[in-house]
């Protein structure tokens, strides 16, 4: 039987521990300076508490391991985003709290946010990774913009270039924001983020 086979085997309560130990020792390590390049996975292993062989017996390559990390996070960062997505309230006040909860999120996990789209950057298969992840909110936004529009709340005639721009608009402000040197005040970011939106969605300024 392959390593890759084994892996799909059926979850375990050991199985979900140790690969949550395994995730934490990483995103510790990452937050203690350590950088992704020479982050070996002996060192993610032993910090994890388990043997460099078992370590691939949950996990392919750390390329695996980082993407399982960004999936946690991006799970809930959907969950925030689906405050508008699947809202039936105020949309521009369901919009500005899905910014400030992503936003928040972001800083929670300045160091996992930054080592994803870095590391996106030299690693196909994080990038090809990450633009999916990516994608998933489009297409959720898009999908919004066209239900709006069938209600008659907005006139937007691009509804997926709309909402690619929007989306990835966002992804690189927070992501900026995170490695300048002086981050611009939570508060404001959220209120220039809501604007835009609503400017692009709603045809509408102000948060």
């Amino acid at each position: 039987m392959t390593t890759e086979g084994r892996r799909e085997t059926p979850s375990t309560a050991k199985r979900a521990a140790v690969q949550a130990s395994v995730l934490r020792a990483t995103e510790e390590l990452l937050a203690e300076g350590n950088s992704y390049a020479d982050l070996g996975i002996e060192k993610i292993a032993t910090r994890a508490g388990i043997s460099r062989t078992a370590f691939y017996f949950y996990f392919a390559d750390k390329r695996e391991l980082l993407q399982r990390l960004t999936e946690e996070i991006n799970a809930l960062l959907f969950e925030q985003a689906n405050v508008w997505f699947s809202g039936a309230g105020d949309p521009r006040q369901e919009i500005r709290t899905a910014l400030a909860n992503i936003a928040a999120l972001y800083r929670e996990h300045a160091v996992l946010m930054r080592v994803i789209v870095e590391v996106a950057t030299y690693e196909e298969r994080v990038a090809t990774f990450w633009r999916s992840t990516l994608g998933r909110f489009v297409d959720a936004t898009e999908r919004r913009i066209l239900e709006e529009r069938a209600a008659g709340r907005t006139t937007s005639a691009n509804p997926r270039a709309t909402a690619f721009a929007l989306t990835w608009m966002t992804e690189r402000t927070l992501y900026q924001d995170l490695v300048q040197e002086g981050p611009i005040p939570h508060d404001e970011l959220v209120d220039a983020l809501t604007g835009i939106w609503l400017r692009g969605v709603y045809d509408a300024g102000g948060a």
